[in-house]
């Protein structure tokens, strides 16, 4: 792909998208002693919500998101693999084999998703970008798991799950998948319209998990959690979301995929100040391969 001014701007408000999500994962994992996964993705989703709202009138307009049904079903199957099927599983494969395995598993999402474009959406087999995508996959393998490790959260399993590491592969092509859905479904839409119909389905099916959740013994968070969690939510799921869905509607979903993968990369300063985490020798590797990575995906040749 030539390098054109959408593509710069496509990847620079995509990797502002990362930045965002990359930063509210920190927050949300300060919180992890008062506030349960679940609902950490239901809140931020209900956040987001009011805002894209408040946005669609504000810019395009409400008759902006009135879409074909063929387009609202696309932008619903992105969301519902991704945020909540895609999230869901990958909480529940990490509790059964780990983070250290869960992570880099489902991690690999970016690789499949360059598949998928090339064999569903006919995008040219680039080879250096598919290098690109597998050198910042494992740039981000290894931020992440120094971040683990340091935190004492390896999660190493007790024993072989063959379910738990079925669930991070299905987490990793459901990424793909939602990903890949979104290039199509986004196509010719406004992204803020577009991504309002993602929260209202979003935010929808949130509400039904939530409740079994609830009967299942979760417990509700605490005041201060949620209102951390409400304001990091903002940030990461309200702006974040809308910049990724204008990034893959500009870039495409296989170039996008691997910079929103890169998001640890930019918690690792907040971590250094917030979390007095320390940059090791391999999490130094995984950010220039992680940097490296995202270079050649979206340069390309």
């Amino acid at each position: 792909m030539q390098i054109s001014p959408d593509l710069i701007l496509g990847s620079v408000i995509g990797l502002a998208g990362a930045a965002l999500y990359g930063l509210s994962v920190v927050v949300y994992r300060s919180q992890a002693d008062e506030i349960r996964p679940l609902a950490i993705s239901a809140i931020k989703m209900w956040v987001a919500l009011p805002f894209m709202a408040f946005m669609t009138l504000l810019l395009p307009g409400l008759d902006a998101a009135f879409l074909p049904m063929t387009t609202i079903m696309l932008l619903a199957t992105s969301v519902i693999l991704g945020a909540v099927i895609g999230d869901t599983v990958y909480l529940w494969s990490q509790e059964r084999v780990g983070v250290s395995v869960a992570f880099p598993i489902s991690m690999s999402f970016p690789i499949i998703t360059f598949f998928m474009t090339v064999g569903f959406l006919g995008e040219p087999l680039i080879l250096s970008r598919l290098a690109g995508a597998a050198i910042a996959v494992l740039g981000v393998i290894l931020i992440s798991n120094e971040q683990n490790r340091q935190q004492n959260e390896d999660g190493t399993p007790n024993k072989f799950d063959k379910l738990g590491l079925l669930g991070a592969v299905v987490t990793a092509i459901l990424y793909a998948s939602g990903t890949t859905v979104l290039q199509v479904g986004i196509e010719g839409v406004d992204p803020i319209a577009g991504n309002l119909v993602r929260m209202i389905v979003g935010s929808i099916a949130f509400i039904p998990m939530v409740g079994i959740a609830r009967m299942g013994g979760m417990p509700y968070p605490t005041r201060r959690a949620t209102k951390i969690v409400i304001l990091a939510g903002f940030c990461g799921m309200a702006v974040g979301s809308l910049l990724y869905v204008a990034a893959v509607a500009m870039v495409g979903a296989a170039i996008m995929s691997v910079i929103a993968s890169s998001a640890p990369l930019y918690a690792v300063p907040i971590s250094v100040l917030y979390l007095k985490e320390k940059v090791t020798l391999l999490s130094g590797i995984g950010i220039l391969a992680t940097i490296f990575g995202v270079v050649l995906v979206v340069v390309g040749f």
